[in-house]
Protein backbone atom coordinates (compact mmCIF):
# COMPACT_ATOMS: atom_id res chain seq x y z
CA UNK A 1 0.00 0.00 0.00
CA UNK A 2 1.41 3.29 -0.79
CA UNK A 3 2.39 5.42 2.39
CA UNK A 4 -0.36 8.06 1.95
CA UNK A 5 -2.66 5.69 2.00
CA UNK A 6 -1.58 3.62 5.48
CA UNK A 7 -3.83 4.53 8.17
CA UNK A 8 -2.28 4.38 11.58
CA UNK A 9 -3.86 2.25 14.57
CA UNK A 10 -4.92 5.37 15.92
CA UNK A 11 -7.10 6.12 12.60
CA UNK A 12 -8.70 2.31 12.41
CA UNK A 13 -9.61 2.88 15.81
CA UNK A 14 -11.40 6.17 15.88
CA UNK A 15 -13.10 4.87 12.26
CA UNK A 16 -14.85 2.20 14.05
CA UNK A 17 -15.83 4.05 16.83
CA UNK A 18 -18.18 5.82 14.53
CA UNK A 19 -18.89 2.60 12.42
CA UNK A 20 -20.28 0.43 15.79
CA UNK A 21 -23.46 3.27 16.15
CA UNK A 22 -23.59 3.76 12.75
CA UNK A 23 -24.20 0.07 11.33
CA UNK A 24 -26.43 -0.60 14.69
CA UNK A 25 -28.72 2.57 13.65
CA UNK A 26 -29.06 1.35 10.11
CA UNK A 27 -30.33 -2.31 11.45
CA UNK A 28 -33.17 -0.70 13.93
CA UNK A 29 -34.51 2.41 11.48
CA UNK A 30 -34.70 -0.29 8.77
CA UNK A 31 -36.47 -2.98 10.96
CA UNK A 32 -38.38 -0.25 12.61
CA UNK A 33 -40.14 0.48 9.41
CA UNK A 34 -39.57 -3.14 7.74
CA UNK A 35 -43.63 -3.08 9.01
CA UNK A 36 -44.23 0.35 7.70
CA UNK A 37 -43.23 -0.06 4.20
CA UNK A 38 -44.34 -2.45 1.09
CA UNK A 39 -40.61 -3.54 1.13
CA UNK A 40 -37.39 -3.82 3.14
CA UNK A 41 -35.60 -1.77 0.47
CA UNK A 42 -37.43 1.34 1.26
CA UNK A 43 -35.84 1.76 4.49
CA UNK A 44 -32.63 1.30 2.84
CA UNK A 45 -33.14 3.70 0.26
CA UNK A 46 -34.36 6.00 3.10
CA UNK A 47 -31.15 5.56 5.51
CA UNK A 48 -29.32 5.73 2.28
CA UNK A 49 -30.50 9.57 1.23
CA UNK A 50 -29.66 10.26 5.18
CA UNK A 51 -26.12 8.83 5.57
CA UNK A 52 -25.34 11.19 1.96
CA UNK A 53 -27.22 14.25 2.95
CA UNK A 54 -25.06 13.77 6.34
CA UNK A 55 -22.03 13.11 4.77
CA UNK A 56 -22.94 16.18 2.23
CA UNK A 57 -22.52 18.41 5.42
CA UNK A 58 -19.48 16.75 7.06
CA UNK A 59 -17.75 17.26 3.68
CA UNK A 60 -18.90 21.12 2.93
CA UNK A 61 -18.12 22.16 6.80
CA UNK A 62 -14.62 20.47 5.78
CA UNK A 63 -14.21 21.74 2.79
CA UNK A 64 -15.24 25.69 3.93
CA UNK A 65 -12.59 25.49 6.65
CA UNK A 66 -14.97 25.47 9.89
CA UNK A 67 -13.57 21.38 10.81
CA UNK A 68 -9.72 21.87 10.38
CA UNK A 69 -7.47 19.37 10.74
CA UNK A 70 -5.94 20.92 13.42
CA UNK A 71 -6.70 19.78 17.08
CA UNK A 72 -7.16 16.25 16.48
CA UNK A 73 -10.73 17.40 14.23
CA UNK A 74 -9.11 15.44 11.42
CA UNK A 75 -9.78 12.07 13.69
CA UNK A 76 -13.36 13.52 14.31
CA UNK A 77 -13.99 13.57 10.50
CA UNK A 78 -12.71 10.34 9.98
CA UNK A 79 -15.07 8.61 12.74
CA UNK A 80 -18.28 10.75 11.58
CA UNK A 81 -17.80 10.71 7.94
CA UNK A 82 -15.81 7.34 7.08
CA UNK A 83 -16.89 5.37 9.79
CA UNK A 84 -20.44 6.53 11.25
CA UNK A 85 -21.83 7.68 7.74
CA UNK A 86 -19.93 4.90 5.91
CA UNK A 87 -21.75 2.67 7.99
CA UNK A 88 -25.05 3.84 7.88
CA UNK A 89 -25.34 3.36 4.26
CA UNK A 90 -24.95 0.35 2.89
CA UNK A 91 -23.99 -0.16 -0.92
CA UNK A 92 -24.39 -3.90 -0.78
CA UNK A 93 -27.54 -4.21 0.65
CA UNK A 94 -28.96 -1.79 -1.70
CA UNK A 95 -27.10 -4.21 -4.77
CA UNK A 96 -28.38 -7.77 -3.68
CA UNK A 97 -31.99 -5.87 -2.66
CA UNK A 98 -31.65 -4.07 -6.44
CA UNK A 99 -30.97 -7.50 -7.95
CA UNK A 100 -34.16 -9.24 -5.24
CA UNK A 101 -36.35 -6.63 -7.34
CA UNK A 102 -34.78 -7.68 -10.87
CA UNK A 103 -35.51 -11.16 -10.23
CA UNK A 104 -38.83 -10.88 -9.32
CA UNK A 105 -39.64 -8.64 -12.18
CA UNK A 106 -40.55 -5.72 -10.31
CA UNK A 107 -39.41 -3.26 -13.14
CA UNK A 108 -41.04 0.13 -11.83
CA UNK A 109 -39.71 -0.51 -8.28
CA UNK A 110 -35.98 -1.22 -9.67
CA UNK A 111 -35.91 2.03 -12.13
CA UNK A 112 -37.36 4.11 -9.24
CA UNK A 113 -34.86 3.00 -6.54
CA UNK A 114 -32.23 2.88 -8.70
CA UNK A 115 -32.48 6.15 -10.18
CA UNK A 116 -33.96 7.68 -6.67
CA UNK A 117 -31.19 6.00 -5.00
CA UNK A 118 -28.32 7.44 -7.70
CA UNK A 119 -29.77 10.64 -8.47
CA UNK A 120 -31.36 11.54 -5.16
CA UNK A 121 -28.62 10.50 -3.63
CA UNK A 122 -26.68 13.12 -5.33
CA UNK A 123 -29.32 15.63 -4.80
CA UNK A 124 -29.29 15.69 -0.81
CA UNK A 125 -25.28 15.21 -1.09
CA UNK A 126 -25.11 18.78 -2.49
CA UNK A 127 -28.14 19.90 -0.15
CA UNK A 128 -25.90 18.91 2.90
CA UNK A 129 -22.64 20.26 1.42
CA UNK A 130 -24.26 23.33 0.78
CA UNK A 131 -25.51 23.76 4.26
CA UNK A 132 -22.12 22.40 5.30
CA UNK A 133 -20.39 24.98 3.42
CA UNK A 134 -22.51 28.33 5.02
Amino acid sequence: MADGLMLTLRQVVFIGLGAIPGAWLRLRVVNHFEPVVPRKHWGTFGVNLVAAFGLGVVAGLDQSGKCSAAGGSGLLMLMIATGFFGSLSTFSTFAVELLNTLRQHQWLQFLVLTVGSIVGGLLVAAAGYQLGAL
